[in-house]
């Protein structure tokens, strides 16, 4: 079975320091692309973060300069480094892959189960 699981939630003051990890497991042929999304209450689903196979990034506004995605492809893991944190960061975070099956060579997108991260003081 093919997932992904998430650690690295939590509570940190304002102007603290997080980091998110995600690790896909299962017959993964390959990672094509690998992003951080996060969903605080009452509001939609947004991106954060992403980067790709070429290690191309990218970065929603509010968060640029102060987050950083990085990808470990041997691990087929993503992680989220999040610094200078602000309440607004609050949310629930998941974690997205879309890439190709081992067994098969089919594509496949994955979703994580959410990690709480929550700043306040």
């Amino acid at each position: 079975q093919v997932q992904l699981a998430e650690s690295g939630g939590g509570l940190v003051q304002p102007g603290g320091s997080l980091t998110l990890s995600c690790i896909a497991s299962g017959s993964i042929f390959r990672l094509d692309f690998m992003a951080w999304y996060r969903q605080a209450p009452g509001k939609e689903r947004e991106l954060v973060a992403s980067i790709n196979r070429l290690d191309i990034t990218n970065y929603v506004d509010s968060v640029k300069g102060r987050f950083t995605v990085s990808r470990d492809s041997a691990k087929n893991a993503v992680y989220l480094q999040m610094n200078s944190l602000k309440v607004d960061d609050t949310a629930v975070y998941y974690c997205y892959a879309k890439g190709v099956l081992l067994t098969n060579l089919r594509s496949l997108e994955l979703w994580g189960q959410g990690t709480l991260v929550t700043i306040s003081s």
